[in-house]
C-alpha cells in the first residue's frame, strides 16, 4: 500500500476511535449518536463546495450506502447500550475485514498476495478475540457480542458499496458528502418517530458531540473513502480497523474499562497485521 494511504487511514482510525468513545461514554446514547450523525451535515455541505458533482451513475450506490449506514448505526447504538467499548468495538470492526476480503476475492476478482491475506487475518483475529474477554463487571456479554457481530456485517456492506460507489462517482468527498447528508436526514426521521425530543435537545445538551464528534466522524470516513479509490478496499478496510488500538487506550485509561492479557495479545496481533500491510507488495 502507498505510504500516503497508510498514513491517512491511520489518521482516520484515530478519529474513528475518538467519536466511538464519545458515543459510548455519553449517558444518553441516542443523543450522542444523533450528535455525531447530524453533525455531518455542515461539514458535508462545505465539502461539496470544493469538489465536482458525482457522476449520476453512482446513485444506486448512494442508496445502498444509506441502507447500510443506517443499519450500522441502529445496531451499534443498541450494542453500546449494553456492552463495553472494548468489547463491542473490536467485534464489530473485526468481522468486517474478513467479509470485505472474501467478497473482494471471490466476487470482485481482486488478487491479494499471501502477505496481504496474512495481514488481514491477523488484524481480524486480533479484533475478534476481544469478543471473548469479560466485560466491565467481570462477566461475559453474549448479547452485546451478537449485536456487535451484526453491526460488523453492515460495516462490510457499506465499505464495499462506498468504495465501489466513490470510484464510479469519480470523487470520494463528493460521494461521501451526499451519502452523509442523506444518512443524516434518514436518521433524523428515525429519531422523530422512535425517540421524539432528542433532536430538540441536541444543541443545548449535545453541542460538544454535535460539533466535534460530527467533525471527527465526517473527516475519518472521508479519508477512508478516498483511500478506497487509491488501494484495494479490503486492505484499506483492514488497516482502518487498527483503530481498536486507540479505542482500547481510550477505554482503559479514560473510561475505566478492564485491561487483561487477552486484550494485550489481541492488540499485538492487530499491530503486527498493520505492519505486514506496510511491507506487502
Amino acid at each position: 500500500m502507498p505510504m500516503i494511504v497508510i498514513a491517512t487511514t491511520l489518521l482516520a482510525a484515530v478519529l474513528h476511535a475518538g467519536w466511538n468513545a464519545l458515543a459510548k461514554g455519553a449517558a444518553d446514547k441516542h443523543l450522542s449518536m444523533a450528535g455525531v450523525i447530524l453533525g455531518h451535515l455542515p461539514y458535508a455541505a462545505i465539502g461539496l463546495l470544493f469538489v465536482p458533482m458525482p457522476d449520476l451513475a453512482c446513485w444506486p450506490y448512494l442508496i445502498g450506502s444509506l441502507v447500510m449506514h443506517f443499519g450500522y448505526q441502529v445496531f451499534l447504538l443498541n450494542a453500546y447500550r449494553i456492552g463495553d467499548l472494548t468489547q463491542v468495538y473490536p467485534v464489530a470492526r473485526g468481522i468486517a475485514p474478513m467479509i470485505v476480503a472474501a467478497v473482494s476475492v471471490t466476487i470482485l476478482g481482486v488478487t491479494l498476495g499471501w502477505m496481504e491475506v496474512a495481514a488481514i487475518a491477523l488484524i481480524a483475529t486480533g479484533l475478534l478475540s476481544l469478543g471473548l474477554v469479560r466485560g466491565q463487571a467481570g462477566t461475559r456479554n453474549p448479547k452485546a457480542a451478537m449485536l456487535a457481530a451484526v453491526t460488523g456485517f453492515f460495516i462490510a456492506g457499506y465499505s464495499l458499496i462506498d468504495g465501489l460507489g466513490a470510484r464510479v462517482a469519480g470523487t470520494a468527498v463528493g460521494f461521501y458528502s451526499w451519502s452523509a447528508i442523506g444518512n443524516a436526514l434518514v436518521f433524523a426521521v428515525f429519531l422523530k418517530m422512535r425517540h421524539p425530543g432528542v433532536i430538540g435537545r441536541l444543541w443545548s445538551e449535545g453541542r460538544f458531540v454535535l460539533i466535534w464528534g460530527g467533525l471527527a466522524s465526517y473527516c475519518a470516513y472521508a479519508l477512508v473513502v478516498w483511500g478506497f479509490m487509491q488501494a484495494p478496499i479490503a486492505l484499506v478496510t483492514a488497516l482502518r480497523e487498527t483503530s481498536i488500538v486507540f479505542a482500547l487506550f481510550i477505554g482503559v485509561f479514560f473510561m475505566n474499562e478492564r485491561l487483561d492479557l487477552m486484550k494485550i495479545a489481541a492488540t499485538f496481533a492487530t499491530i503486527t497485521g498493520a505492519i505486514l500491510l506496510r511491507f506487502a507488495r
